[in-house]
């Protein structure tokens, strides 16, 4: 599905005000109608006399009566941050780690702002001299007001201390004008409807409001030279680590070797046929990321209950065999060990949602809720062929409802920068072959997951196909796929009993 910029086929935005903070007759958002205010319309349809405009109401209407709202922001802090960065090369960092030149409401103020960056970057002074010296270079120093206005800036604040405090006002400021932008679309979305899907409107709507929070509306294209530098920051940060590990970890040493983690963004597909064990493998991980490492994790269960997954939990931390909780049959040990286990269950960050019949929809907006307020680093969904496409347009067959979902989830993953998990069914392939291993054409109803995964994962139980199989109690997980590194076989340890996976040197 092509990206959203929430724009296509919708009027253009106005131009921001000019340099000097004044804006032309009509306001700021004349083009879209203006506010309506309290008691008015909204912008852009025909007012109760016939003219186009914006309800009257408190606060003026568009395109025409009453005054317009000026942006919000606030030129002082703006001046505080950089006559800040100005003084003392030590704000820098402070302000950099905050603000971005976009963020600024006057343009004379980014081009400032970028001048000092990259002097700083450089490893050169940055002072009203070297400042005014580089905005000669790019011919933009009468556009800013001269040396004159650089020290201006410097004797806009007292000193340097405070230069972090104004940028994070200057900051709060730009959200709250892209806010404002992305409800101006997200209205005209509103009367541009003609037979569109409701839920891709509420799932536009969405993201714009998510991209004005997440502040990562950035440009679609960078030149190779942009992006090397970070490219190279990355290797050297990795290298540096001395063998830790770059993504959330699974739990299982072999495995987490291989690919040094679930990464953001990528999308793993664990697929097994009926019986194998996949939800137990997703619970692994989510054990791993939560319980273990203290990251927060989601499992979205299309097939258990909450209470039936944290039975499942309980039975492999605590190491009470599961059937003892179903039966009722708990000794007096087992209850010790629940006791000391309940704590640190309940004070890992885990979600788990058992919504049934839940959609492609519902789950984003869910993650994206999660990742704003408790920093999500893994998504588990269980399993992806139960979940419903949810659109009000019917997919023409199963298998391309699937490929729909698997590549949603794709992308969600790299909207969230998160790694998603998704557990899938394999189809009756295996079962008729002579060794009964899986392969990846094995996936079910959708070739398009394959295609979309960054890392397939197989699980094998080689003893659930021959009772006598001198492999009991041993379980292969084929990394039939990986994207970034090569593939392997790894063999982990199978107790069923305490519903887990575990390494073999553990068992």
């Amino acid at each position: 599905m092509p990206a959203f910029d929430g724009t296509e086929g919708l009027p253009p935005l106005p131009e921001p005000p000019p340099e000097d903070g004044y804006e032309p007759a009509g306001g700021y958002f004349r083009d879209s109608g203006g506010f309506g205010g309290f008691g008015g319309s909204g912008g852009g349809r025909e007012g109760r006399n016939g003219s186009a405009g914006g309800g009257g109401g408190y606060g003026g209407g568009g395109g025409g009566g009453g005054y317009e709202r000026t942006p919000p922001q606030d030129l002082a802090a703006e001046q505080g941050v950089l006559g800040g960065m100005l003084l003392s090369k030590d704000a820098i960092p402070d302000v950099i780690e905050v603000l971005k030149g976009r963020d600024f409401y006057q343009p004379k103020h980014e081009q400032v702002f970028d001048a000092i960056l990259d002097l700083y970057g450089r490893g050169e002074p940055a002072d009203a001299v070297t400042v005014a010296n580089e905005l000669t270079k790019r011919g933009e120093l009468s556009r800013v007001g001269g040396p004159a206005y650089l020290h201006t800036l410097m004797d806009s604040v007292p000193n340097a201390a405070s230069a972090g405090y104004y940028a994070e006002i200057v900051h709060e400021r730009a959200i709250l004008r892209r806010l404002v932008e992305a409800g101006t679309r997200i209205t005209q979305m509103g009367y541009a409807t003609e037979g569109d899907d409701i839920d891709e409107i509420v799932n536009r709507a969405q993201s714009e409001i998510y991209s004005v929070t997440e502040q990562r509306a950035g440009e679609d294209y960078a030149p190779l030279s942009d992006i090397m530098e970070g490219a190279i920051d990355e290797i050297e940060s990795i290298a540096n680590r001395s063998g830790e590990m770059t993504g959330v970890p699974t739990g299982f040493a072999d495995l987490d070797s291989l690919t040094q983690g679930l990464h953001p963004g990528q999308m793993i597909i664990v697929a097994a046929r009926p019986a194998m064990g996949k939800s137990t493998i997703g619970l692994d991980f989510a054990r791993s990321c939560s319980i273990r490492n203290g990251l927060t994790s989601v499992i979205f269960s299309l097939e258990m209950g909450r209470n039936e997954i944290t039975m499942r939990l309980l039975s492999a931390e605590a190491r009470i065999a599961l059937h003892h909780m179903r039966s009722g049959n708990m000794t007096d040990d087992d209850w010790g060990k629940i006791a000391r286990k309940m704590g640190d269950l309940s004070s890992a960050p885990l979600f788990i949602d058992d919504s049934p019949n839940m959609s492609m929809m519902e789950i984003r907006a869910k993650c994206r809720r999660l990742k704003q307020r408790h920093d999500l680093r893994l998504v588990i969904v269980d399993y992806l062929q139960l979940m419903s496409g949810g659109g009000a347009r019917r997919a023409e067959s199963r298998q391309q409802e699937v490929s729909e979902m698997s590549r949603n989830l794709k992308l969600l993953a790299k909207e969230l920068e998160v790694p998603i998990v998704a557990i899938a069914q394999l189809n009756r392939g295996p079962e008729q072959r002579t060794d009964k291993k899986p392969m990846m054409s094995d996936l079910r109803e959708s070739g398009s997951l394959e295609q979309d995964a960054d890392v397939v994962i197989l699980l094998h139980r080689e003893a659930a196909y021959e009772a006598e199989s001198p492999r009991a109690g041993e379980a292969d997980l084929i990394v039939a796929k990986h994207r970034n590194g090569p593939t392997a076989t790894i063999t982990v340890a199978f107790q069923g009993h305490y519903s887990r996976f575990v390494d073999m040197q553990q068992s």
